[in-house]
């Protein structure tokens, strides 16, 4: 599948963000865990993509069957304001 660039960009934002589980960019953009790690290896730098591999890795809100469910939306409050 190829992605247009605005998806890709769009697809990292949401891989990068917290909240944001693994299952809804697959539900949006058809990308499986697996593949979605395979286009963050080859779009981000080496060293981000550890930090990014670091930070998910381990994190419930990354995966909808380990989410509390205390965590109520896909995003953080603040996320979406206007700066």
């Amino acid at each position: 599948m190829e992605l247009s660039a605005e998806h890709k960009s769009r697809i990292i934002e949401m891989a990068w963000e917290d909240r944001t589980p693994f299952e809804a960019i697959q539900l949006q953009f058809g990308l499986s865990e697996p593949q979605l790690i395979r286009l963050m290896r080859h779009s981000l730098k080496r060293s981000s993509f550890k930090l990014w591999r670091a930070r998910v890795s381990g994190r419930a809100t990354k995966h909808l069957k380990l989410r509390s469910i205390k965590v109520s939306r896909g995003y953080c409050p603040t996320q979406y304001k206007h700066r």
